[in-house]
């Protein structure tokens, strides 16, 4: 039988006042704590993955390295390690970069009302996504993205879109 998960709700100021299932707070729009991870390597290219078929919204679409909800009593930090190496095979030093507040409405009658800590890291080697969470990855240079974004803006996930159209991508680039 599958554990019902968890998500922190928070307040306008992303301070705790409680949690909730997580598809019960998607169906009810509650806001809560999330996190979002953009790996870059070397070369200057960021990692997407393709959501899996399986995921309850946003399905088969393209996104940032990772995305996630901390567990109740879980650092969001540790929660950002914890789920990139279970979607992506791999851990990395991660650097948060701030908040960013996020809403959107699915057809599937979900709605993701989100504080997002948002979290950036180099790494060099071998990708390995569960294919329960991931489909595919793909490295790409921020002008591919964007070219793409513009393109076939379909093809993305909601907030990567929002990330792209507000530079946020650019900000994430590790330093050297």
């Amino acid at each position: 039988m599958h554990t019902p998960e968890y998500v922190i709700l928070v307040d306008d100021d992303d301070h705790e006042i409680g949690t909730a299932e997580k598809l019960a707070a998607h169906r009810d729009g509650a806001l809560h704590r999330a996190f979002s991870i953009v790996i870059w390597d070397r070369n200057g290219r960021m990692l997407l993955q393709q959501r899996a078929a399986g995921k309850y919204h946003s399905a088969n679409l393209w996104t940032n390295t990772c995305c996630g909800h901390p567990r109740p009593d879980e650092d969001v930090a540790d929660a950002a390690a914890r789920r990139l190496f279970e979607e992506m095979g791999f851990r990395c030093g991660l650097a948060p970069l701030g908040t960013i507040r996020y809403h959107a409405a699915f057809e599937n009658g979900l709605i993701e009302h989100e504080i997002v800590h948002v979290f950036r890291g180099l790494y060099e080697g071998r990708v390995k996504p569960d294919p329960e969470e991931a489909a595919d990855f793909s490295w790409r240079t921020l002008d591919e993205v964007r070219q793409d974004v513009e393109a076939v803006p379909e093809n993305y996930s909601v907030w990567f879109r929002k990330y792209v159209a507000a530079e946020w991508p650019t900000a994430m680039v590790p330093p050297a």
